[in-house]
């Protein structure tokens, strides 16, 4: 079995996954409320709350009752906070040194390439191998508040990057977007439920910055279009349409992703579509990847939503089936933190 540790921001999170059966356990401890007061996640404070949470979360967990059955620890070496990724190596390494096992670091972005799968591997862990490969080549998208990426699995299980965001992701401009409107922390599910009272079309704003034949994505200017737009607008007009400019700012982050997704499905042929990161919980993103894959016969694989945010078990379940793509600690090599780590490779 394998125990996992993530701590790349604000989440100390832990997992139990057997390679037999899939996620044992999965613990969580959130630091949201803390960070909430500061309108967005403080580093130090973040870092310090991980040295705070992981051995309690060990002992809720009851994880060293079953030592003796585990055969590895996984943790995330980046990307991430600096200072967040250390403590969790940290702790990782204390545990293979009590408990004598390898450790491997997880490249945290592979992590959510892979999250999608977790479901269907659960399903029949026998039988995954040879799904897995059926649904290649395929095309993903991590969408959250630090990355914006789509990525393909080719044949040979090569990872590439297609498109990448240029400045903000799309996470950042939904929750830049809601401070804007004075809305708390986080800001994306904030603009999510107002927008569903609202009307997307009620304002036009910028819905492709980027050429839809050019693979990159580009947010900022959508923030400022909407500073502009507030602006020009009294308090009272902006209550009195904060759902519709919810809807239709939220429709202009949702329509490039998709628009980007469909040039990439028309131009190329791929076996099945995915998609992960925490905005991959949003309603609207999640029921236009259904409607591609529709659109192009495909199955879409979208991540569980306790697998979207940052969590251990994609830490797992990435060491398990990509351990090509992990880093062993070495004597002579110790394990260090990446904060900057790309998405590549192969799997």
């Amino acid at each position: 079995m394998i125990v996992a540790i993530e701590s790349s921001c604000d989440e100390s999170a832990l997992a139990l996954y057997d390679p037999a059966s899939g996620v044992l356990g999965e613990w969580v401890h959130s630091q949201i409320l803390l960070h909430e007061q500061y309108g967005g996640v403080v580093p130090d404070l973040a870092s310090r709350e991980h040295l705070k949470n992981f051995f309690p979360l060990l002992e809720t967990s009851g994880i060293q009752a079953r030592r003796s059955e585990v055969s590895a620890i996984a943790v995330t070496h980046g990307p991430g906070l600096a200072g967040c990724l250390a403590l969790g190596i940290a702790f990782a390494k204390s545990l293979a040194f009590a408990w004598q096992v390898p450790l491997l670091g997880v490249n945290h972005l592979r992590g959510h390439a892979f999250s999608p799968f977790i479901a269907l591997h659960k399903s029949d862990p026998d039988g995954f191998s040879s799904a897995f490969k059926k649904l290649l080549p395929h095309l993903g998208l991590i969408v959250s508040g630090g990355n914006t990426i789509l990525f393909e699995i080719s044949m040979d299980g090569t990872i590439n990057v297609v498109a990448e965001t240029v400045d903000d992701a799309a996470g950042e401009a939904l929750d830049k977007g809601a401070k804007l409107l004075g809305l708390p922390y986080p800001g994306g599910p904030q603009i999510e439920e107002l927008a569903q009272r609202g009307n997307p079309q009620s304002f036009d704003f910028p819905k492709a910055i980027a050429p839809r034949n050019e693979r990159r994505f580009s947010f900022s200017g959508l923030k400022t279009s909407l500073r502009y737009r507030l602006e020009k607008i009294s308090d009272a007009q902006l209550a009195d349409s904060m759902s519709d400019i919810c809807a239709s700012y939220q429709l202009a982050i949702v329509d490039q992703l998709r628009g980007k997704t469909r040039h990439l499905l028309s131009s190329s042929q791929y076996s099945s579509l995915g998609l992960s990161g925490g905005v991959a919980n949003n309603d609207s993103l999640r029921s236009s990847f259904d409607e591609l894959a529709k659109r192009y016969s495909i199955p879409c694989l979208i991540a569980q939503p306790q697998h979207t945010g940052d969590n251990a078990a994609m830490i797992a379940f990435a060491a398990s089936i990509d351990p090509s793509g992990c880093t062993p600690d070495l004597p002579d090599i110790p394990l260090s933190i990446l904060p900057s780590l790309q998405l590549a490779g192969r799997v």
